[in-house]
């Protein structure tokens, strides 16, 4: 998805909670797309994380929200990318400054109701994104409140934009799946690299080639699934020839559960991301 509707950058004032990877990434794109230094304040309590985030952006950073309270009171969008477990704490603080702008979340399991509570203000975006964001390569999962309008919509996707896709969900529950399945994701697609890598080394190739050749097959198959019509199934089908080499590695599979094992992991993942809400989201 693309967003409809450029915003101009240089109407638009931000503040970013929390200065990490996702942080970063998110602020790299935003720089890229015309936003002006002086558009922008970060709170972010680490030194070393801060003094990166001034060599690498030359943003305006504070250790706490006391010292930014003018800059605060200015923002448009408030970017929340801070640990679940700070969040409540982070929060309380700021929300004195920041009742009239829109909340954009990228924390993992904090559910919208605690944010709102927190920040004061209905004007909340919760999002689940990927590392791949980090590349540009990502894909977010956005659920919206009901006080969030079609304006505060296109400004999250132009935010987001340079970090990859996006997906708008109508239940917050299912933020929970999306959790699941693509926020934790390339951990998913890391393992089988792992497994794959492993299983060339055992059969003889160094790690180099058997990496390469992992890395390059999932890019591959990957890329060819986002250009066919057709079905994972009609896909994986199309490369089974019965009696066949690929045969007998997905029949071993199947005789080993990988399937229905994978399915309940990602289950057990769907239900942490509702246990988060629940410990980190009380008052």
């Amino acid at each position: 998805m693309t967003a409809s509707t450029h915003i101009d950058f240089q109407k638009v004032r931000l503040a970013f909670i929390g200065g990490g990877n996702m942080a970063s990434a998110i602020l790299g794109g935003l720089m890229k797309q015309g936003l002006a230094q002086s558009q922008v304040v970060v709170i972010e309590p680490f030194a070393e994380t801060a003094a990166k985030l001034q060599r690498e952006f030359g943003v305006e950073v504070h250790g706490d929200a006391s010292g930014a309270s003018a800059v605060l009171t200015d923002a448009d969008l408030v970017v929340w990318a801070v640990k679940p477990q700070v969040f409540k704490e982070a929060a309380l603080p700021v929300a004195a400054f920041t009742q009239k702008a829109l909340h954009l979340s990228v924390a993992a399991g904090i559910r919208s109701d605690s944010i709102a509570r927190w920040v004061q203000t209905d004007r909340v975006v919760r999002s689940m994104p990927n590392t791949p964001a980090l590349v540009g390569q990502g894909i977010t999962g956005l659920f919206s409140r009901a006080g969030v309008s079609a304006a505060d919509k296109q400004l999250v996707e132009q935010v987001l934009k340079s970090t990859g896709e996006w997906l708008w969900v109508k239940q917050e529950s299912d933020l929970d799946v999306v959790t699941a399945l693509s926020g934790s994701g390339p951990a998913y697609v890391f393992y089988f690299l792992e497994a794959m890598t492993d299983a060339g080394v055992q059969m003889g190739l160094s790690p180099e080639q058997a990496y390469h050749l992992a890395k390059a097959t999932f890019g591959g198959a990957t890329h060819l699934a986002r250009q066919s019509t057709d079905s994972p199934e009609m896909l994986r089908q199309r490369v089974t020839s019965k009696g066949g080499t690929t045969y007998a590695a997905l029949t071993s599979m199947a005789d080993d559960h990988v399937k229905e094992a994978f399915v309940k992991a990602m289950l057990a993942a769907q239900k942490r991301a509702a246990e988060l809400g629940d410990e980190f989201g009380k008052d």
